[in-house]
């Protein structure tokens, strides 16, 4: 019997116990970089590479529509959120997220955020002892609650905080952590659409073209306006991703504690330095392991198949650190996003395509932003850091530093 028709094992359980090695565990006996499998009951191709990026985001190859389980919806994107839409309908809820990528979007995100930062370091000096990652998530949160113009932003921040924080943690595990997500996903997607209501009606007012008002008078490609809990999800779509940084912050910090040669020139303000920094933060750690679709029509990629109906799967975590494309990928070297800007299609952390008219996160600009500013702030911090735990787990995912990387001795500028 041929190889390639087998019947294929299911992996799914493997993926669980893997996380973020799984598909470049089995990219490793593959020459062409793509694997034939199957994933959760499905018939699944894995590809990986810059040509493989712009395969995968053809949408004549892929659709979003019914391809993200439902475990993720209800943690990570919610229900009909922008991830799930394709084609005009895709296109036109998109509109909503675009202007916030403008430079001035960007900027006016990034100065809210780095003034919480500062305003929270203040109080670390008070502290014998803060944990990075948490803290980094409060910070976050109350930025981007300022920014988008919701009410009460600094009075809800805590718990809003611990509950997008548990969104993104929850949203590849079967275990505690998605329940808490799950839990976190219903609790804030209720109130929020309760309180877009309350923008409609006018008992709240919103800042004129703030992401809040924007949202509630957001409409699709019959220009109604959005059901008010689709809204809120796309709210949360902005205000998830956002706290969703704290995880590059605990990176920085990491990459700053091991590599110590790098902190003088971000104190420096060297702005394209904190530009490369960002980038090799964003390559070098891991954070989404694959991307996937429910593939549109029979597809052949290098000689192997998958059937409609199937399963295409980018893989990020192993493209991140192919050495075809980054020659020594396992170095933490900023330098090299000195040399040459990303290409798009090869540094794909946050996905690849167009995040104007494709799938790639549109918020991509939005983390790349903060984590220049954080980064640099990080870098002229005056602290210690204690003996702890430091390890990354590649088994979990999403994963982080175990200890939340801890600091002592703040002192306040």
């Amino acid at each position: 019997m041929n190889a390639h028709r087998r019947p294929l094992m299911d992996r799914t359980l493997p993926l669980l116990a893997e996380g973020y090695a799984w598909l470049p565990n089995r990219m490793r006996d593959s020459p062409d970089s793509v694997v034939r499998t199957r994933l959760l009951g499905r018939p699944a191709l894995a590809v990986r590479g810059p040509e493989a990026v712009r395969f995968f985001y053809d949408e004549a190859h892929v659709r979003r529509h019914g391809a993200i389980p439902e475990p993720v919806l209800d943690t990570l994107f919610g229900q009909g959120a922008v991830h799930t839409l394709d084609g005009k309908s895709h296109r036109a809820r998109k509109e909503f997220f675009l202007p916030l990528l403008a430079p001035d979007g960007v900027a006016g995100l990034t100065e809210h955020v780095t003034a919480a930062w500062d305003d929270a370091v203040r109080t670390w000096s008070e502290r014998p002892r803060v944990v990075l990652f948490d803290e980094a998530g409060l910070v976050l949160t109350r930025g981007v609650c300022r920014w988008a113009g919701l009410p009460s932003a600094d009075a809800d921040a805590e718990p809003l905080a611990r509950d997008l924080i548990a969104m993104v943690d929850g949203f590849a595990t079967a275990g505690p952590r998605h329940w808490r997500g799950r839990r976190a996903r219903g609790r804030q997607e209720a109130r929020l659409a309760r309180l877009i209501e309350e923008v409609r009606s006018g008992t709240v007012a919103a800042p004129a073209d703030s992401v809040l008002d924007r949202v509630s008078r957001h409409g699709d490609t019959a220009r109604e306006p959005l059901d008010a809990r689709t809204a809120a999800v796309e709210l949360l779509n902005v205000l998830r991703p956002t706290a969703a940084v704290s995880w590059f912050v605990a990176f920085a910090a990491h990459a700053l504690h091991r590599w110590p040669a790098h902190r003088e020139r971000l104190r420096s303000g060297d702005d394209a330095f904190a530009t490369a920094f960002a980038h090799e933060v964003r390559r070098f750690y891991p954070f989404a392991p694959f991307l996937g679709g429910r593939t549109v029509t029979d597809l052949t990629w290098h000689g192997e198949s998958v059937p409609a109906g199937g399963i295409l799967l980018l893989d990020v975590y192993g493209q991140n650190h192919d050495e075809k494309l980054w020659g020594d990928p396992y170095a933490f070297r900023p330098q090299r996003f000195l040399d040459r800007p990303p290409d798009p299609d090869e540094l794909i952390p946050q996905g690849g395509g167009d995040p104007r008219t494709g799938h790639r996160c549109p918020g991509e600009r939005i983390t790349v932003g903060l984590l220049e500013a954080l980064a640099i702030r990080l870098a002229r911090l005056d602290h210690e850091v204690p003996e702890q735990d430091l390890t990354i787990p590649l088994g979990r995912v999403p994963t982080r530093p175990r200890s939340g990387f801890e600091i002592t001795g703040v002192r306040a500028p």
